[in-house]
């Protein structure tokens, strides 16, 4: 089965294998209009936890301002089935009205679409550091994956915007090792080979019964947060 990787690295790791057809940014994966079924990587700049730039930067950023890339990757994935990856915390969840997944593991119902999410760590698929991830699948069975905290030591992601006399003295002093922008964005191979397999089961998919599951899910999880102070989702009391 032929599968479509979106937004992915030019001459990354997806390119050059069987099976597998490339939507980089030359090729504009906005565009993209099936069939396959898809891995979704959007690009997230505009959607963490430092969507405005650097603290020195006079004019900051537009949070979500990503020219449309994560709507669209959203929208491939609810049409052709697939599974969208994108950093744990991301506020596109919030803009586009999806349930945030535990970081504990686990699938959770995340839309009124049949959608599913869940959080897991990069560094439990061959990535240096953690890198908490969360993913939104749809129209494709769940796997069970490797839940929870990875084991071991792992260095700490360049997340937020340091001097050069902080980061030596945390080298010198051995305080941690921090990776560089392109380390953090590397797919790793195992992770990469994890989605694809995903996307490439026999087309058996239950859509109807899926569905009804994750609607029974959505009403559950909204009581329980609302039992325990928290609001409605989208309207809903």
């Amino acid at each position: 089965m032929t599968v479509a990787a979106l937004f992915v690295e030019t001459n990354g790791v997806y390119f050059g294998l069987p099976n597998v057809d490339p939507w980089d940014k030359q090729r504009d994966a906005r565009t993209y209009r099936g069939p396959h079924r898809v891995i979704a990587h959007p690009p997230c700049e505009r959607w963490g936890r430092y969507w405005g730039g650097a603290p020195w930067q006079t004019e900051r950023k537009t949070k979500g301002d990503d020219s449309g890339c994560f709507a669209a990757a959203l929208a491939a994935v609810r049409e052709f089935g697939g599974v969208l990856e994108h950093p744990e915390a991301s506020h596109a969840w919030e803009a586009f009205d999806l349930i945030a997944p535990p970081r504990c593991g686990g699938w959770v119902v995340a839309d009124w679409h049949g959608g599913w999410s869940c959080c897991i760590e990069q560094g439990q698929y061959g990535h240096p550091a953690r890198k908490a991830t969360w993913l939104y699948a749809h129209g494709i069975d769940l796997p069970s994956l490797r839940w929870g905290h990875a084991p071991g030591a792992f260095n700490l992601l360049d997340e937020g915007y340091h001097s050069k006399v902080e980061r030596a003295r945390k080298i010198k002093t051995g305080i941690c090792q921090r990776l560089s922008a392109r380390q953090c964005a590397a797919t790793p191979i195992e992770f990469r080979d994890l989605l694809i397999s995903m996307v490439s089961e026999p087309d058996d998919y239950d859509a109807t019964d899926d569905f009804a599951r994750s609607i029974e899910e959505a009403y559950r999880v909204i009581r329980e947060r609302k039992a325990n102070g928290g609001k409605g989702w989208g309207g809903w009391e």
